[in-house]
């Protein structure tokens, strides 16, 4: 708590929500409800997020729950979130996939439940804050070690599920770095739809058209499986060289085989564990920034906080295994 208190010294002033009380009536910490509201849970990915909501609520005495459909299905995620609205939580954590979760995260700030996006967000959404890795940054430092493995030519193919505001970042970021090489040429950028199915297929596809690919450089989880997949299928493995994200026990153990060659891994546990932290300390401090902080539209919490992110390869791989 003493680390996370050196962060809230950054202040996000908010007068929109100047009006907006979120200290009334609270409930002892035994008694409060934090949930975090996502989809994809059945991935390997999101096992840190409920990790991360888990300890959060151990932690500080408070309930905790994880709620959402398996797979990428918005209408399943939506419905589940009505359903965490009507439980009277202290606050949600949600993962801001797509604006069409805009309508239903201001619902829930409407009927005065505050709301903190993780993983991608949602600034129009009118959400409080936002805790997650700095994606741009993270695209920047995959594209820096694929340029560094490929020794700064080739040709380079991304992969990505389009639409997703903090893929987009990541992509932005690679094409920022590798511009500044002018023997690497990006190709293609494929579609995983967050599949390793459809990824293994979108790579394989790459691999017929450009045989001299250089590098696959993915940005989403399921992108390096299904990159792994298909280099290996092909027999390419160390001549092709991926760069995938995150870190489930197949990417390790694509690493640890020289399958792909490193990843970049998001602190993901520490989203929703921030997040929790930041609604708990709103609904319950009262940090006097100014003489009046509801009538100066203060709330007293950071906008944004970076999570930040690690290149794993063979020297640390080990140090990630589930």
């Amino acid at each position: 708590m003493k680390k996370f208190f050196l962060f809230l010294m950054t202040i996000s002033v908010l007068s929109s929500l100047a009006g907006l009380s979120y200290a009334a009536d609270v409930p002892a910490p035994k008694d409060q409800l934090y949930i975090e509201v996502s989809a994809l849970g059945g991935i390997d990915y999101f096992v840190d997020h409920k990790m991360g909501m888990e300890k959060v609520g151990e932690e500080l005495g408070v309930k905790t729950d994880y709620v959402g459909p398996p797979d990428y299905d918005m209408n399943a995620m939506i419905a589940a979130f009505e359903q965490a609205i009507a439980r009277k939580p202290q606050g949600l954590v949600v993962v801001g996939f797509e604006d069409s979760l805009n309508a239903i995260i201001k619902k829930a700030m409407d009927s005065g439940i505050p709301v903190v996006t993780v993983d991608a967000d949602l600034p129009e959404s009118g959400r409080l804050a936002f805790v997650g890795t700095g994606n741009f940054a993270a695209g920047q430092a995959g594209a820096a070690k694929m340029a560094e493995i490929i020794g700064g030519k080739g040709k380079v193919a991304l992969m990505t599920k389009p639409g997703q505001s903090n893929l987009e970042e990541r992509i932005a970021g690679y094409e920022d770095t590798l511009s500044k090489y002018p023997d690497i040429e990006i190709v293609q950028i494929a579609d995983t739809q967050s599949d390793p199915v459809v990824a293994a297929q979108a790579a394989a596809a790459l691999l017929q058209k450009f045989p001299d690919l250089a590098g696959i450089a993915c940005v989403e989880a399921a992108g390096g499986s299904g990159a792994a997949t298909a280099v290996k299928e092909a027999g390419l493995q160390g001549k092709v060289k991926i760069i995938c994200m995150d870190r489930g026990n197949d990417v390790i153990a694509a690493i640890e085989e020289g399958v792909i060659t490193a990843s970049v891994a998001q602190q993901t546990a520490l989203m929703p564990y921030y997040a929790t932290q930041i609604l708990y300390n709103l609904v319950n401090s009262n940090v006097e920034i100014t003489s009046d902080n509801k009538a100066a539209g203060v709330l007293g919490i950071p906008n944004v906080v970076d999570t930040g992110s690690i290149i794993v390869d063979a020297n640390n791989a080990k140090y990630f295994k589930r």
